[in-house]
This record gives structure tokens, sequence and C-alpha cells, in this order.
């Protein structure tokens, strides 16, 4: 016979689970007993669950594999539901492991209990209550199998106090072999018909494509082809973006450079849509005929119905319509790549401001000189977010960390902890704003503990910088959105972290060059001006046409 918490760790472990991420609770304690006995996995220690939940979600991101965290009952359970949400939308695969009171028995009334499954229910692809210990190995399986597989997501797991001491005569079951299907080959024919009818075919590649041989296989059909190609955010980095064929990143709305790249296309192959992130395009009756390729069809609605659809694997697809295609002679790409061209003047004409606070280009610029091309930036929800997705070019799939699902502000300092932490010998930086730092900076002491290798790069202007500027383009008072801050230096240090403080733009290289390559926890103080937002983000169309 197996203690329920035992078998439950058993199959944690056969699915290859590493790492539980969590703060535990008096519901938890049998788990965590059977934990401590692991020779596979390893407990996490967070400050707070949101930290832990996102841990987790980055983990799965970077792996495809099921990150684990943990929390209690009541509160600790709706401490996740941030992060939950923050994998559910963003396509992380995560398993949330919530602790309960007794369910046969219990003689604590309602005290703390909440149905947290019900309530996971609208932010999940799975939640189930533990009810029988005979039963752990199916849900267990049946729990990853749902995160993992397209489009990967959230699930949810219970175990009341009373199941978790139960013995059992169940044992895990294994991983079962999954291919997915491959795109039909009509469809492929269909779609590389039209593509070579086209005059200024463009490719757009979204957030399911950022999968490892999707990635390769793009590179090999841009390669052959030349068509170019430009991404969404949340597609960053699938593709090299210092390759020839690049025009930019979707980051803004109609009238910027990579938009009018996207209207001058007659034929667009979108790969891994999601309606998830801010339309790269509208569609219009007479507009681009669209490809849609994806690993489920497409959620037509008034402004996305697309020609052709080739749903199926998306790397297999790609690498099909690479095989049957022929490169013509009548493609014209010039127009599509004077926009980036364009795109590439003007901020080269802006990185160069040397302001104190400091210009948001010119920060963007020098992270990225200081960034191998496999370091990976984490981001938090803010306006810099803009800036990174549209002037700091991606060089691999998930070097930069952006959350254009939810978007929630927190995640950017736990998410590069986790990509510290499978990533020791790569450098990482969370790039936060000083109001997103705070939401979560309790985690300075775990990235500390753990003995972590990163920088946490705060954007200081002591207000919520993006809802300030939006406040403004609205015609609104300048009101409600100022606060005060702590002083990150010694915060930093009071942690046993090295603080530092930018006091010039010229100070800033030295500063970001010294803490990449020290070891251990740096926190780096910059004050930013963001008072020329409008002016450089909102491109005009005759100012464009001008670069043109």
């Amino acid at each position: 016979m197996t203690k329920a918490s035992d078998l439950l760790i058993s199959c944690l472990e056969e699915e290859g689970v590493e790492y539980v991420f969590g703060v535990p609770g008096e519901e938890n304690l049998d788990f965590l007993d059977s934990l401590s006995r692991s020779k596979k996995i390893k407990l996490i220690l967070t400050r707070h669950e949101q930290g832990a939940g996102f841990m987790a979600a980055t983990y799965g991101r970077h792996t495809g594999k099921a990150g684990v965290c943990l929390a209690t009952l009541g509160p600790g359970a709706t401490n996740l539901v941030t992060a939950a949400a923050y994998a559910q939308l963003g396509g992380m695969p995560m398993l949330m492991i919530t602790g309960q009171k007794p369910i046969k028995s219990s003689k604590q009334g309602r005290f703390q209990i909440l149905d947290v499954v019900d309530m996971m229910l609208p932010i999940t692809k799975y939640t189930h209550q533990l009810a029988s210990a005979d039963n752990i190995p199916s849900r267990v399986r049946e729990a990853f199998r749902l995160a993992e597989e397209e489009k990967p997501g959230a699930v949810h797991l219970e175990l009341p106090e009373d199941i978790a001491d139960e013995q059992t005569n169940s044992s895990p079951l294994s991983r079962s072999m999954v291919r997915r299907p491959v795109a039909e080959f009509k469809s492929v024919k269909e779609a590389v018909k039209l593509l070579e009818k086209g005059i200024s075919p463009l490719l757009v590649i979204g957030a399911g494509a950022n999968r490892t041989m999707t990635s390769r296989m793009l590179m090999q059909f841009i390669e052959k082809t030349n068509i170019p190609f430009v991404t969404t955010q949340l597609g960053k980095g699938v593709v090299d973006e210092l390759h020839p064929g690049f025009l930019g990143c979707a980051a803004l709305s109609k009238g910027d450079f990579v938009h009018r790249a996207i209207e001058t296309a007659d034929v667009i192959v979108n790969v891994g849509h999601d309606v998830i992130e801010k339309p790269p395009f509208f569609m219009e009756k007479d507009s681009a005929k669209v490809i849609h390729v994806s690993t489920k069809s497409a959620e037509v609605d008034p402004v996305y119905f697309p020609h052709v659809e080739v749903i199926g694997d998306i790397a297999n697809a790609i690498w099909q319509m690479k095989e049957e295609i022929i490169p013509q002679g009548h493609w014209e790409f010039d127009k599509l790549h004077s926009y980036h061209q364009a795109e590439l003047a003007h901020t080269i004409s802006i990185e160069e401001d040397k302001r104190f606070p400091i210009f948001p280009p010119f920060l963007v610029s020098l992270i990225r000189q200081a960034m191998p091309s496999n370091g990976i930036i984490a981001l938090d929800n803010g306006v810099y977010k803009i800036w990174f997705a549209r002037n700091y070019p991606g060089n691999m799939p998930n070097t930069v960390l952006l959350d254009n699902a939810l978007a929630t502000m927190g995640a950017g300092l736990p998410s590069a902890m986790a990509s510290a932490m499978l990533y020791p010998d790569r450098k990482v930086i969370a790039i936060c704003g000083d109001g997103g730092f705070m939401m979560n900076s309790q985690e300075m002491e775990t990235a500390v503990r753990l003995k972590l290798n990163m920088v946490v790069l705060i954007l200081n202007d002591s207000s919520y910088g993006m809802i300030r500027w939006k406040q403004a383009n609205m015609g609104f008072n300048d009101w409600g959105l100022e606060f005060g801050n702590p002083d990150f230096v010694k915060y930093a240090e009071s942690y046993g972290a090295v603080g530092h403080r930018v006091d010039s733009a010229e100070s800033l290289k030295s500063i970001i060059d010294k803490s990449l390559n020290t070891p251990g926890v740096h926190l780096i103080d910059c004050p930013v001006d963001y008072s020329e937002n409008d002016k450089i983000l909102n491109i005009d169309i005759k100012e464009l046409s001008a670069k043109l």
C-alpha cells in the first residue's frame, strides 16, 4: 500500500517534473512531507503564490513541459488566479496543486473554504478535485496531457487533507507518446497556389509559432523563398530578427512602419495566429488574401476570415509548404523592405539621445548591445514593453519574454528568476517599471536565496507610466497615478543583492555591463523619461511618407 501524497509525488516524477514552486500551508503538509523524500523534484519556496505561479508558467514556456506550483486552500489558492490566467491566455503549460480541508468529515465549518475547483473553471483547461487516492494517476496524467497539448495552458488539481493521507494500491501511469496531426496535403497545395500568385507576399509570425521545430522550419521556408516576415509581440525571436527578411514587430497600432508594410502585402501567411493578441492586421472585403496556418481552425469574425486554412502541426505544415513552393520571379519585395529601412533610420536618429532621466530608445539600444544572442530579457508590463517589442531584435525563441495576452504587472521578476534557474550560463535581465516591480518585489529574497545570477532593471518614473500616458492621450487631467518609491539600492541590499543607481546617461552602459558580468543578483535603479512617447511612438503618416 502507498500513501496518496507519496503516490502523487511519484506521478509527478513520472511526468519528469523537476521543480515545485510554491507557498505550502497546513493543508499541504502531507504533500510537503512526501516531496521532502523525492530525489528528483526540488521545492522552490517563494514569498507569494503569484510569484510561484509566474515561475511555473515561465518554466512551461521555456521547456514545453508543464511547470508545477503549489498553494494551500482559500487565500493561497486565490493568490494563484492571476498566474493561472497568465498561463492560460499566454499558452504556457502549468499545473497548480492546491490543498483543501477534509472532504469526508470536517469539524471546521466553512473556515477558509472556497469552491476552488469551480473558481478555476473559467481560467484553466482542466480543474478537478482528487476525491480518491485510487484516481490520482489517471487525473495527473490527464492534467499534464491537457496542459501540454496545443494550445498549452493552465490546469488545476485539488488535494484534500484526508485524501492525501489515504492508502492505495494504485501506481503512476506512464507518459503517452503523442504526435500532432499533420496538415492535409490538399490544403497545403491550395495555400502554395495562392502564395505563388501573389505579387508582394508576407509572413506574419504569431504566438502559436513560438515552438522550437516551427522556428527551424520557418527559417528554412524564408531562406528558400526570401518572403519577408513580421512578428506579433508573442512571436518575437521565433526567427532571428537580424535576418534581412525581418520587417518589424507589430507593437503599435495602425500607422506604424510595420503596419504600413502589412497593408502593402497582397497575400499574408498568418502563422500561429492567436486571437489573444492584439490583431497585427484587420481584414476587409477587398484586402489581402490570408492563409491561416495553425494547429486549429480560425475563429472567424468581422475582421478575420482567412481564404485558405492549413490546419495541423505548424512545423510540418510549413515544411510541406516549403517543399512544394517554387519562388516566383514576379514577386516584388522592395516596397515592403522600404518600410523597415525607414524604421531603422527613424530609430537610429533617436537612440543616441543621452538625456537624463534616461530616454527609452537609448536604454533599449544599450541593453541590446550588452546582451548576447542567447541572453534573456523578461519584461514586466508597462509602456517600456512597447519600446522593447518594437526596437529590440530577438535572436532566438523565448529570449524576449513579454506578456501580450493577460498583460499583467508583476510577472517580470519571477519570469526572469525561472529563466536564470533553467539557464544558469545565460545572461538574464528582468526589466520592470517601478509599479510592476513592487507588486512582487519580495521575490528578491527568493532570487538571492537560490543564488541566481541575474539583473533586475527598474525603470523609475514614480508613477503608473502606461496609464498616465493613456490618460494624457484621452484628454484627461494628469491625476491619481503618481506614487513614492523606496530607496531601491538600499532595498536591494536589505535582501543581500547588489544595488546600483544610474545618475547619468554616461554611467548606464558601465553599470549594465558590470551587473551582467558579476555573479549574484543585481538591481539597477534607472530613472526614465517617457515625456516624448507621443512624439516618437505615434508616427505621423506624412512624416513616415517622407522617410520612404
